[in-house]
């Protein structure tokens, strides 16, 4: 019995980091997929078509292709002929137009966005009812309401950025100094411009949020709203994305806010733990941001092949080979480090707090 609960007990601390594991495999397979039927769809011949990185832990050939899974399943990828080296073969990835190489290497990142719309349609399904922007009542002593802000004010901006669902302004409520945010309100229907609407604030992990002292009005869902609402949402996510990366830059945030594996793992993980429902939004996020993200022109990235191929067809004429394998060495190279400086701050926050 003792045995039976120890094992129990181990089970229950595992389980959430192997969804973890499993929600990894899934956007790196949909992200790999992408680029993987576009390549056959175009008659490009895929060689290798592999999820994990290090020693292989099994292999099938089907056809011209090699599927294999890798010890540690943390990236992926598809190895077309002539990807990053010359080929004789008319099928291989070098010899193909460039709008047909530009296709194939933006379609892992446009699959990541249609999964991440996928999931957000999931978890809005079963709602029946969605969150504004739109005050309904304060708290008892709530500082936002002795500063300006009304009942059924519908927040369309805060400092300046635009308020389309409760994700945005949950973002603008981030990080926020001394919790005093210049708001942007429909009021009867006329644009009302507050300034200095203070609210208390609270720290976690290094970072200031809002402390809400007001609760927000729900709308009652209906077919056509549900998908309105879908749609609105992913859009969100990707603004939310996009404008923390900017924050990131800006150094409104600094590298403490940034999580690799490890840490996301472990948000996964601890979403998993709550409901298994609750991963939806937090995993529709993870592969919108990983979709984004390899859109960057950076080098090593899908954006930064992208580019190349950008300039190929302004150019009419490839960029040398040796130039374009030397920056993506170097950005590569670069890319790792920055995995591994932000693999060991995960691990020294989950070891230190």
């Amino acid at each position: 019995m003792i045995f039976i609960q120890g094992v129990l007990n181990v089970w229950n601390n595992i389980w959430p980091y192997l969804v973890a594991v499993f929600v990894f495999i899934l956007l790196i397979i949909i992200h790999e997929f992408g680029h993987f039927i576009s390549a056959k769809l175009l008659g490009v011949r895929v060689n290798e078509f592999a999820v994990g990185f290090g020693p292989k832990l099994f292999s099938k050939k089907r056809g011209e292709t090699v599927y294999k899974f890798n010890l540690v399943p943390l990236g992926g990828y598809c190895a077309m002929e002539g990807e990053d080296s010359e080929s004789d073969d008319p099928r291989a990835f070098c010899n193909k137009a460039a709008w047909r190489r530009f296709i194939i290497v933006i379609m892992g990142a446009v699959f990541n966005l249609i999964l991440g719309f996928v999931l957000i349609a999931v978890y809005l399904a079963p709602q029946e009812m969605f969150a504004t922007n739109i005050v309904a009542k304060f708290e008892e002593n709530a500082v936002s309401s002795s500063s300006g802000l009304q009942v059924n004010d519908e927040i369309i901006a805060v400092e300046g950025r635009k308020i389309y669902t409760a994700y945005d302004l949950s973002y603008a409520f981030t990080n926020v100094k001394d919790g005093t945010l210049d708001m942007t309100v429909k009021r009867d229907g006329k644009k009302v411009e507050l300034k200095s609407v203070k609210f208390a604030t609270f720290e976690e992990n290094g970072i200031s949020y809002i402390d809400w002292d007001f609760k927000i009005y729900g709308r009652e869902k209906t077919f056509w709203n549900y998908i309105a609402e879908t749609f609105k949402t992913a859009i969100s996510f990707c603004a939310v994305i996009w404008r923390s990366l900017i924050d990131l830059i800006s150094g409104k945030f600094g590298i403490s806010a940034v999580s690799g594996p490890v840490g996301v793992t472990a948000a996964i993980g601890g979403a998993a733990k709550q409901s298994l429902i609750s991963l939806l939004p937090i995993a529709a996020l993870i592969t919108i941001n990983l979709g984004i993200f390899n859109l960057l022109p950076l080098p090593a990235l899908d954006g930064g092949r992208l580019l190349f191929i950008l300039i190929e067809m302004i150019r009419r004429k490839k960029v040398p080979e040796k130039y374009e394998y030397a920056v993506h060495t170097v950005g590569f190279i670069l890319l790792i480090a920055f995995m591994l400086l932000i693999t060991a701050k995960d691990i020294w926050s989950l070891i230190f707090g």
